[in-house]
């Protein structure tokens, strides 16, 4: 396990004694499951950022029907406009 020194400001210090505080857990602990936590979530976004982009080298694009049904889902045709 490696071990490093992080330099937060004093609010942020703070704030991360007092969540260890209400979790019962060291301070290190929460420090060290928040940094998994954006790795993980930085490694998740940047592969399907990754992915998007290779798709989109291949031509692989949605259709317009394929849009429009998602637009739909989501947008409501307002009444009366």
């Amino acid at each position: 396990m490696a071990a490093f020194t992080v330099r937060l400001s004093d609010e942020t210090a703070a704030k991360l004694d007092h969540l260890a505080g209400k979790v019962d857990r060291s301070r290190s602990y929460v420090a060290a499951q928040a940094i998994e936590d954006y790795v993980a979530r930085e490694e998740w976004q940047l592969a399907e950022i990754e992915a998007g982009l290779s798709e989109a080298d291949r031509g692989e694009f949605a259709s317009e029907k394929e849009l429009a049904d998602v637009v739909a889902k989501y947008v409501k045709p307002s009444l009366g406009r």
